[in-house]
């Protein structure tokens, strides 16, 4: 008869709980989880490939270096999976969360959000992708003011470093509640 949590080698006995249940979960239980906080199945694949995870940490630098690697199509890949700023899907509570600061902005901020949405849109062919986690309306809307003059290679990067960003805050809920 064991006693505790099943230890897998190679992994801290003191890894939380959801990263554990992270590491032993079917893959296709682990992927339909990745494909929650990212929506492009090569950084998934790439990421489910690599397990068991030591720590967070590794599981963050697995999550960056996968992220580094992306095509401009696995790009695109990830960003459709995200709403334009000021519009969270419907019934989405992470969307809703994450873009919170749009909540309660004034209804002259959401219409000049929704401008700069769909001039940027038309600028670059996809959303406006920010981690606007903690930022409010105004700081969202001054990023998109700021970024719609950068040229399609200045912003695919930076697209690429912001969804990095959310990738790591979602992935720190994945492994703190386990789901």
């Amino acid at each position: 008869m064991t006693s505790g949590p099943q230890r897998l080698p190679g992994v801290a006995p003191e890894s939380p709980a959801g990263l554990v249940r992270f590491n032993t979960s079917k893959d296709s239980e682990a992927l339909a989880v990745l494909h929650e906080v990212c929506a492009s199945a090569a950084w998934g694949s790439k990421l489910l490939d690599q397990r068991p995870y030591a720590t967070v940490e590794a599981l963050f630098d697995a999550s960056d270096a996968a992220m580094a690697e992306l095509s401009a199509e696995d790009l695109a890949e990830a960003m459709a999976g995200h709403p334009p700023i000021g519009r969270p899907k419907p019934g989405d509570p992470t969307s809703s969360r994450e873009q919170s600061g749009m909540a309660g902005a004034p209804e002259e901020l959401k219409a000049e959000m929704l401008e700069l949405n769909l001039a940027y849109q038309e600028r670059f062919g996809h959303v406006f992708l920010l981690c606007a986690t903690g930022r409010t309306g105004e700081q969202m809307r001054d990023a998109v003011r700021e970024r719609i003059g950068n040229s399609p290679g200045q912003e695919r990067e930076i697209v690429r470093t912001e969804l990095g960003k959310i990738n790591r805050i979602r992935l720190t809920r994945l492994v703190a509640e386990g789901a």
